[in-house]
């Protein structure tokens, strides 16, 4: 079978397709911990380099884009969707209760639904269009971790998406869809990425990179006239940097040959430094909800898989 065969028919099925909810008495859901490396490198600070990529990449599909676009506040409140959509998202992988957030960011979809623009239906909680979703955050920890943290191994990136499915597993939508393997998951991206439009949604969303980045009321007009410019040059090099080339087309983002290589070199010399990031306290290195895990289980990551694994021949 093909990456990716039926996905339009399915994704147009516009129906619900979830899992039961474990009994009390059941055996208990797998879940991470901290000897996996999505415990390592998911909830690292550098993953705020991806914040573009992650959302962008989502809602460059069109029936996530007009969803964000028919239930939410993002164009009213953009950091505050940001805020009440990463906790319960950060608690499904790092908290003592996975499962219960895990169920509570699959509710949070459950009357998200609608149409686009060819008439068809499309509901969050399909499971094509909800694998997807989190196809985002396990590319993002895959790509932020090899670009700005260091280098993965072959064997480290099979790891990571074979952990990734418990990672789906915890919210109880069907797993149909889910790529088997590693290799799968690389191909069902691609495929992915030829899916991109340029929906509304998308394109205000990456208004900040065309226009410049907004001064806020706090900051006087002379002030801000000077410390946008290095701002606004940051951006337009690693934030874009980070994008999938489709993503930067449908988007109308600049990019050259220059920013590429401005770019790789931000990204090296973010690798370089890792040996020294990884000597920060471990509040100033990880984000709130991942430093409170490693804290109630009384293991410093920082010592952890800091050389890539090698691949096992022959496994």
């Amino acid at each position: 079978m093909t990456v990716n065969q039926g996905f339009d028919a399915a994704i147009r099925e516009a129906e619900p397709v979830v899992v039961a909810d474990t009994p009390d008495d059941a055996l208990p859901m797998p879940r991470l911990g901290a000897d996996s490396l999505i415990w390592k490198f998911y909830g690292d600070v550098r993953g705020l380099l991806g914040f573009q990529r992650l959302a962008g990449t989502e809602n460059c599909i069109e029936q996530l884009g007009q969803a964000v676009l028919d239930h939410s506040v993002i164009f009213d409140d953009f950091l505050g969707r940001a805020r009440r959509t990463g906790p319960p998202v950060m608690r499904t992988v790092y908290s003592t209760e996975p499962q219960k957030w895990g169920r509570t960011v699959r509710d949070f979809h459950k009357d998200i639904k609608g149409t686009i623009s060819d008439g068809s239906r499309y509901h969050a909680l399909n499971p094509e269009l909800f694998y997807w979703a989190h196809a985002t955050f396990v590319d993002q920890t895959l790509y932020i971790t090899d670009t700005f943290i260091r280098r993965l191994s072959e064997a480290e990136k099979e790891q990571i998406f074979e952990e990734s499915k418990v990672w789906y597993e915890l919210y109880g939508v069907s797993a149909r869809s889910q790529p088997q393997t590693y290799a799968e998951f690389r191909a069902y991206w691609d495929d992915m990425l030829d899916r991109f439009v340029p929906h509304k949604t998308i394109v205000y969303a990456t208004g900040y990179i065309r226009k410049g980045f907004p001064r806020p009321a706090s900051i006087p007009a002379p002030v801000w006239r000077v410390v946008s410019k290095p701002l606004d040059a940051f951006i337009r090099t690693v934030v874009v940097g980070t994008l999938p080339p489709q993503m930067r087309t449908v988007c109308d983002l600049e990019w050259d040959d220059k920013r590429e290589k401005r770019f790789q070199r931000f990204a090296a010399f973010m690798r370089a430094l890792n040996p020294v990031i990884n000597r920060l306290p471990l509040k100033w290195l990880y984000v709130p909800w991942a430093y409170e895990a490693w804290q109630q289980v009384g293991v410093d990551p920082r010592p952890l898989h800091n050389k890539p694994a090698q691949s096992r021949i022959g496994a």
